[in-house]
């Protein structure tokens, strides 16, 4: 386990000077996209700011489940014009509308009653926990990481497939690496701060897109430097 009272250590570390590579790259991208107030559409304004936003993250952390954030963003933004983007109104309504709502974020059905039971359960906690997320059906750790991380500002690092390739590449990470060993190779390498967290995963995500694609881009990939093997 790393200090995480010891800053040198931290800004030593590769997964850190990964993380500068990215920023100073791409800049900061204003993770998780949130409708405004009075708004219909979800953007990149820094976070949610209040109790429906950070629902919305939690809905949104749902409906990305196996899709593309733009046909989970169309599910929101259905939800948002039927004024149906609260725990109550979820549960509320016939899971079968539910779903017929949030069909463009494909597994409609089953991403319909995970939906109802996490509107459940956050409207008798108040606040969930990453444990209590975990026991819920249909919730696993990267979705619970993300709730945590993006609706409550709580320190869990999100590991998805973009991280696992780039990283795995790099040589930082085995591909047969457990999601939480890789969780808590983040948390012990970069400081114990959410909105660098929020960041840092928002920046693998873009060089997943831009460079480390399933057939990479390496000549200009701003982490080409401390990339340590070769891709064939």
């Amino acid at each position: 386990m790393m200090d995480d009272d010891d800053p040198g250590k931290v800004s030593s570390s590769p997964f850190f000077r990964i993380f500068e590579l990215l920023l100073s790259r791409f800049g900061p991208g204003g993770w998780w996209p949130v409708t405004p107030d009075a708004g219909d559409v979800p953007c990149y304004s820094g976070g949610p700011v209040n109790e429906q936003q950070r629902f919305e993250v939690v809905v949104g952390a749902v409906l990305t489940q196996n899709t593309a954030w733009k046909n989970a963003e169309k599910a929101i933004m259905n939800l948002t014009a039927n004024s149906a983007l609260a725990p109550e109104r979820i549960i509320g309504m016939e899971e079968e509308k539910l779903a017929a709502m949030i069909r463009s974020s494909g597994y409609f059905n089953q991403k319909a009653a995970r939906l109802r039971r996490l509107a459940r359960h956050i409207l008798a906690t108040g606040r969930p926990t990453r444990e209590s997320l975990l026991e819920i059906n249909g919730i696993g750790p990267e979705t619970a990481d993300s709730i945590m991380l993006y609706a409550y500002d709580e320190l869990h690092f999100v590991v998805d497939a973009y991280t696992r390739r780039i990283f795995s590449r790099i040589g930082l990470i085995e591909p047969g690496d457990s999601y939480e060993e890789i969780k808590e190779r983040f948390e012990t390498a970069v400081p114990a701060d959410a909105r660098v967290y929020q960041e840092y995963h928002a920046l693998i995500v873009e060089l997943a897109k831009r460079f480390c694609q399933k057939t990479p881009t390496c000549a200009s990939c701003p982490v080409r430097t401390v990339c340590f093997r070769r891709i064939t």
